[in-house]
């Protein structure tokens, strides 16, 4: 997939949200000189600026943003000009109270906070696509516009309304992908408890009901919803587009935090020209570099492969969470670079100055209460020095070792009600197979289920509960040619209407693991089982067992007790040039990377057993030469092997067969061609 860069941007990014409107006018010109101590190269505008661009219903004030726009491109920043399509007006909702989203249980929500909207609502979406083409017509071909930014963080915090205009939506969506009502009742299963429909009027959205829902319904619904908020986007990208040809379009994602998990990036990453993304550590205990590393991963996998654009996160704390510690002196510049290696074309953030009023005003920023007399200012500009020096990565690409497929349907899927186990949740086993790849130092790029994977010598399935037939196939051609699969427990059960595939389990996936599930036997809360190897190793698992039978496969570990005891717990299965695992439990962190040592072996991965924890060592290349990120989120000094000689970029000075990283820093080394 093709990627846009920023227009007249040779730099790598380096700002963040400007809400200048939120201060007098005096203060911008401090502001601009505080950019250029920083050595900010672009700032994102007007996000957030609806009630002031347009006061009243066609009635338009640019004065404000004519005189900032010309102010920053005076000192040299570029502009990522937002349309403001997140925060309609009060006045737009005194006239179209419908406007406001409906929740399934039939609440209606209120004005007076952001992204509550209906995007089936007519009335919105004229009004949107109208500020939208006033604002290309007017800062268009303007010198310091870089990139357009659409909307903000589609799906948070609204993702679906429930109201009677999305309900009338809702069915011409269904007749546009079934054709017909005798295939929704197909498709949805609804001879199953007399739900069947004679006509699309029968239909209303998955609103609360008594029990249960139709799975399928919901699931249908989650589509519906995604591909409305990805209607409204096209609309305003095209407008764009139209009357500004040559600039990018973009919309911020946040494709790894959980509360955005109602967006399907793989079809949003096929319409933006730029693929750019939010992310903010999540404070819940676990080691939130890991969580960093995936979000940075997932998004470069969401472009193609192509370099992409960090375009907020924080200098240290937020205010959302329960608890909002700051960031240690350091981690932001590493938690910036780590998004450089892994493939961002810069480091961005929210925001510019810190807010004194408002939700956030105890968000962190890049000029905080405090001033410039602050640890805090002081990182960011060394942050900005840093990022000048490494310019010359810019159009490289981050080298990946291994794949994980990701798939959103599946998630929306696997998330309904009445399912074998409460307690199996598909994206905690995710983030484990990620964390323990990212233990074994190996750099993943994830994978859409029908996808090519041939690039990938080792390929792992974490917990994919839907996978399509042509799924299924594709990889099964994968390992027939000589790729190594990792497959967890629960994964290929049901197809993409939620229904589960004929024949035993694990449906699409039987013949490339060469065996069937008998019957899913999970486990109570605090039970766990013991598998053992045949060298005698054992290693713990729980929440989840089953009867597995090969049929073809090999037994390599068995389980030693519980339910299934005796029985196969891990197979291999040798297939074509390939082989596929199989992992019937859920594996403790030192039981997964047993089984990803092994599978690793058959693969031909690197080790790289001898790089410390927390040590990650991350590759970018292109035409400009090979760059090597080593960051260092430890609390020691460590050694980092290196294929040969180079520079030290950050520090300078010349290095050859290794590299010492001091405790909590990061080095990057242009190695010699």
């Amino acid at each position: 997939m093709p990627q846009s860069t920023p227009k007249g941007l040779q730099r790598l990014a380096f700002g963040g949200d400007y809400n200048p409107e939120q201060w007098p006018e005096s203060v911008w010109q401090e502001d601009v000189r505080l950019m250029r101590e920083a050595g900010v190269t672009m700032v994102s505008v007007g996000i957030f600026s609806w009630a002031l661009l347009e006061p009243e219903a066609g009635r338009y004030d640019f004065g404000w943003l004519d005189r900032l726009l010309d102010l920053l491109h005076e000192n040299g920043v570029r502009v990522d000009l937002g349309t403001p399509t997140v925060a309609p007006p009060a006045w737009f909702y005194r006239a179209h109270p419908e406007a406001l989203p409906v929740t399934a249980e039939g609440t209606r929500f209120s004005y007076g906070s952001r992204g509550a909207i209906c995007h089936s609502s007519a009335a919105y979406r004229a009004a949107a696509a109208g500020i939208t083409t006033e604002l290309a017509r007017r800062y268009g071909s303007h010198p310091a516009l870089a990139l357009w930014h659409v909307h903000n963080e589609y799906g948070v915090p609204v993702s679906a309304c429930y109201c009677d205009s999305c309900a009338a939506h809702f069915r011409r969506w269904l007749d546009d992908t079934y054709g017909s009502v005798e295939a929704v009742n197909e498709a949805w299963g609804t001879a199953f408890w007399g739900q069947r429909y004679g006509s699309y009027e029968e239909i209303d959205p998955p609103r609360i009901t008594p029990t249960v829902g139709n799975p399928a319904q919901q699931l249908d619904y989650r589509r519906f919803a995604d591909a409305t908020l990805r209607e409204n986007f096209r609309t305003e990208r095209d407008i764009l587009h139209e009357l500004a040809p040559g600039v990018p379009v973009t919309t911020n994602f946040m494709t790894a935090l959980s509360q955005c998990d109602s967006i399907d990036y793989w079809a949003w990453g096929r319409e933006v020209d730029l693929v750019t993304n939010d992310h903010y550590l999540i404070t819940d205990g676990r080691r939130t570099h890991v969580n960093l590393a995936m979000a940075a991963d997932l998004t470069r996998s969401v472009a193609g492969g192509a370099p992409w654009l960090l375009l907020e996160h924080s200098t240290s704390g937020v205010n959302w969470q329960p608890r909002n510690p700051a960031k240690r002196p350091g981690e932001m510049a590493r938690n910036s670079l780590a998004h450089v290696a892994r493939g961002s074309e810069g480091a961005m953030f929210f925001q510019w100055r810190q807010s004194r009023r408002g939700a956030e005003k105890f968000h962190s920023a890049m000029v905080p209460h405090g001033g410039t007399d602050t640890r805090i200012w002081r990182e960011v500009v060394a942050l900005g020095g840093d990022l000048e020096t490494l310019r010359e990565v810019r159009g490289t690409r981050t080298v990946p070792d291994v794949a994980v497929l990701w798939d959103w349907h599946s998630w929306w899927a696997q998330n309904l009600e009445w399912r074998p186990h409460a307690a199996h949740d598909a994206r905690e086993r995710a983030d484990s197979f990620y964390e323990a790849l990212y233990d074994r130092h190996l750099t993943v790029d994830f994978a859409h289920p029908e996808s090519d994977l041939s690039a990938y010598p080792l390929v792992v399935v974490p917990a994919l509960y839907l996978m399509t037939e042509a799924a299924g196939q594709n990889l099964r051609e994968y390992v027939e040619n000589g790729g190594t699969l990792v497959v967890s427990y629960f994964s290929g059960i049901v197809d993409e209407h939620d229904a589960v595939h004929p024949g035993a389990y694990p449906g699409a996936l039987r013949d490339v693991l060469g065996l069937t599930v008998d019957e899913w036997s999970p486990l109570l809360d605090g039970q766990r089982v013991t598998i053992t190897g045949p060298d005698g190793a054992e290693l713990t698992g729980d929440v989840w067992t089953e009867f597995v039978r090969p049929r073809g496969a090999e037994t390599v570990w068995s389980y030693a007790d519980g339910p299934a005891a005796g029985g196969p717990a891990v197979t291999r299965h040798r297939l074509g040039r390939g082989t596929a695992w199989y992992v019937s439990t859920r594996l403790d962190a030192a039981a997964l990377d047993a089984i990803l040592a092994a599978a690793g072996e058959d693969a031909a991965v690197p080790a790289r057993t001898g790089l410390p924890r927390d040590v990650e060592v991350v590759r970018r290349a292109g035409e400009g030469g090979e760059y090597v990120f080593a960051l260092n989120h430890s609390g020691e000094a460590a050694e980092v092997p290196l294929d040969g000689a180079g520079t030290e970029l950050l520090g300078g000075g010349r290095v050859s067969g290794g590299i010492t990283v001091p405790a909590g820093a990061v080095r990057v080394v242009r190695l010699d061609a």
